[in-house]
């Protein structure tokens, strides 16, 4: 029989570990699977882009895969059986069961409310493609003069409010911010940022948080109000429920405790990549849930699997560190903050029209990646061992 593969999701980190395991084991001895909601591959860096109104290029998963041999299954996971190594499926014909040898589950996160009031019923966000959809119909009706508060001063807030301040100069956009307003951005680059926010006429509210959400704006937690008749909330991601339900060993945040391989602590069945998996970066810092992580995550999952299923002693361990942080602010300017290993801000950076057109590679360059996951050939190698292996070491 076939060694079942099972890739649960396909965003970078799925994707991304379903055609390199597809580049590394022999079709005759392996049966990959990946399951996913959409049909296409959503490049969830983009959203704010979607939502603001542009057209963005498809990325069909069946002609992603074709000629590799993975097969696709759009359905939606409801459950997960670690123990009988089965998948609780839904899709057009009704419910159905997936069995497998080994799974990678990669099924990410969407926005995380942090249970203040009034977000789910309130407010937008930008975490998946339905999601930004939503927030691209909004702002269509919302006419001249209108108000639009972002909620949140990380990456995806920084780029959503300079897309929509950029896109609609007719509204009047602002940014509430826990923080300072780039806190973590050295010096220049703060500056520099702050620049971008006057020239876009953004009003920034920093050290400041959100109490409650309602269909007016926002209440800060020292009782201020910051009307908005659009309020979009980026505070951050939560992973999928769907793991914590299970017997797998899982972190507070619900994300699935795995070792430098990516493998499960308690499940030596299951892989976790991308926003699902609690892994340990530089300096025993975890990699924070981003594209950045989550694709050194898949080459390292598919790697150990195939190194384990096919005998090999010894594979390349995977960069699993930081290098930069690329945030666009529109479509003309952008922040290449340059870091170290784990995620602390360097002296050096790149803005302006240079950022942007950095940053623009490096998406381009991901979404690349997901159809050409190794970078030179490989040859395929057959499965010697199965249940039983001795597993190899990263060289």
């Amino acid at each position: 029989m076939k060694h079942r593969i099972v890739v649960l999701g396909a965003g970078y980190a799925g994707a991304t570990a379903a055609g390199r395991l597809a580049r590394r084991l022999h079709p005759d001895d392996t049966e990959i699977t990946v399951v996913n909601a959409d049909p296409d591959f959503v490049e969830r860096v983009r959203m704010h882009q979607l939502a603001t109104g542009q057209g963005l290029k498809t990325h069909e998963l069946s002609r992603v895969y074709a000629g590799t041999g993975v097969r696709v299954r759009q359905a939606r996971v409801t459950a997960v059986d670690v123990d009988r190594r089965t998948v609780a499926l839904v899709d057009g014909d009704g419910a159905d069961e997936l069995a497998y040898d080994t799974l990678v589950y990669a099924l990410g996160s969407a926005a995380a409310d942090h249970g203040v009031a009034g977000v789910a019923e309130h407010a937008y966000d930008i975490s998946g493609r339905s999601a930004a959809l939503r927030l691209r119909d909004r702002l269509a009706h919302l006419g001249a003069g209108g108000t639009v508060l972002v909620v949140g001063g990380g990456l995806t807030g920084l780029e959503a409010v300079t897309e929509i301040a950029e896109a609609r100069p007719d509204l009047d956009v602002a940014l509430a911010a826990r923080g300072g307003l780039g806190d973590w951005l050295t010096a220049k680059a703060r500056r520099h940022l702050r620049g971008v926010c006057d020239r876009l006429g953004i009003t920034v509210h920093e050290d400041t948080d959100i109490a409650r959400v309602d269909a007016t704006g926002a209440v800060t937690a020292d009782g201020r109000v910051i009307p908005a008749e659009v309020t979009v909330w980026t505070t951050g991601f939560a992973v999928h429920p769907i793991a914590a339900a299970t017997t797998l060993t899982v972190a507070d945040t619900g994300q699935i405790v795995v070792d430098a391989t990516m493998r499960s602590v308690s499940h030596p069945d299951v892989y976790a990549v991308g926003d699902a998996g609690l892994a340990e970066g530089p300096g025993g810092r975890p990699l924070r849930m981003s594209c950045a992580s989550g694709v050194p995550m898949a080459w390292q999952a598919a790697d150990a699997i195939a190194a384990r299923l096919t005998g090999q002693r010894k594979y390349a361990k995977a960069p699993l560190r930081y290098f930069n942080q690329c945030i666009s602010l529109g479509r003309r300017d952008g922040i290449i903050q340059y870091v170290t290993a784990d995620d602390r801000a360097k002296p050096s950076f790149l803005a302006g029209r240079l950022a942007a057109r950095y940053k623009e590679v490096v998406c381009k360059g991901a979404a690349w990646g997901i159809a050409h996951p190794v970078l030179y050939p490989v040859r395929r190698r057959r499965i010697v061992a199965t249940r039983t292996e001795t597993v190899p070491t990263m060289s």
